[in-house]
């Protein structure tokens, strides 16, 4: 049998590379290992599903419509890792503001840059068929889901928002924030950001000043704080443990407060005069009342 040369590529956006195939039609995995390193096989997609290829004694066997049929992209393996495995899932993620004439199809183009998606929804009305103006998509990669949701959209000529449903900034702060006890001195807000950066995007750090061995850190997405709950974590070789930060656990903190409420970052002083309070009885002092936080 002659040579013949297969189209392949790292991923399915990146430049192809021709490959010769062996005298028996197979394709060696040495071969496709020598310009892709770390390849275990070959994929590709056929009426909008993937596919792979069976391999047998290190050769890449083709499909049986024949090597000129598709293109070809690599197959990796996955890698575990303890911290792999405390990622969070990729949620459903809603769509705002739709043009009315947006299609699915439209919907899955735009999206399909961001990474490889599992599902594409567009939300219509049961009696008139028309669009309400909304959607769903849900990614298969946790990055993409991430790129998708930091920044607004432009589908066919409109702005459109992407959020995790039930909510206006992707999760109540209380279910985005998680509390982190058991914090020394040594722990820095840079510390803790960077160290949570690794499981998702970080919004905000808060330490407390002065020190009170508790940190406060809050995620863009709600799953990936809610997965962290009920864990120990050693940051800079200090053990510290992760827990919800409930609205209860806050309630607490100002009823503590006396009703003052937390001012994060520095104390305040509040400064009231004689005519700001209610008395039965006029007041003799007129110095003005000073509170500390």
């Amino acid at each position: 049998m002659s040579i013949e040369y297969v189209v392949v590529s790292e991923g399915e956006q990146d430049e192809p590379i021709e490959l010769p195939t062996e005298e028996d039609g197979s394709l060696l995995l040495s071969t496709i290992a020598a310009q892709f390193a770390g390849a275990s096989g070959l994929k590709y997609r056929a009426g909008g599903r993937l596919r792979g290829l069976r391999l047998a004694d290190e050769h890449v066997l083709p499909p049986a419509e024949g090597w000129a049929a598709h293109r070809y992209f690599c197959a990796f393996p996955r890698i575990e890792s303890a911290t792999a495995a405390l990622r969070p899932r990729c949620s459903d993620l809603i769509v705002l503001g739709l043009p009315w004439k947006t299609s699915e199809e439209a919907v899955r183009d735009y999206f399909t840059a961001f990474g490889e998606l599992l599902m594409v929804q567009v939300k219509r009305d049961t009696k008139t068929g028309l669009s309400k103006g909304f959607g769903f998509v849900k990614f298969a990669d946790y990055e993409a889901q991430m790129r998708a949701l930091g920044r607004r959209h432009m589908i066919d000529g409109r702005w459109c928002d992407v959020r995790i449903p039930n909510s206006k900034e992707g999760g109540s702060a209380a279910h985005r924030k998680v509390f982190v006890g058991r914090c020394t001195e040594s722990l820095t807000a840079d510390d803790l950001r960077e160290y949570f950066g690794a499981f998702g995007q970080v919004t905000d750090v808060f330490v407390p000043k002065p020190f009170r061995a508790f940190s406060f850190v809050t995620f863009l997405d709600p799953e990936v704080a809610q997965s962290l709950c009920g864990q120990d974590h050693i940051i800079k070789g200090v053990s510290v443990n992760i827990s919800s930060a409930s609205p209860k656990r806050e309630r607490g903190a100002r009823s503590q407060l006396m009703g003052w409420g937390l001012v994060e970052g520095t104390p305040r002083v509040y400064s009231w005069p004689p005519d700001a309070w209610h008395h039965s009885a006029p007041l003799t002092d007129t110095k003005p009342y000073l509170k500390y936080e």
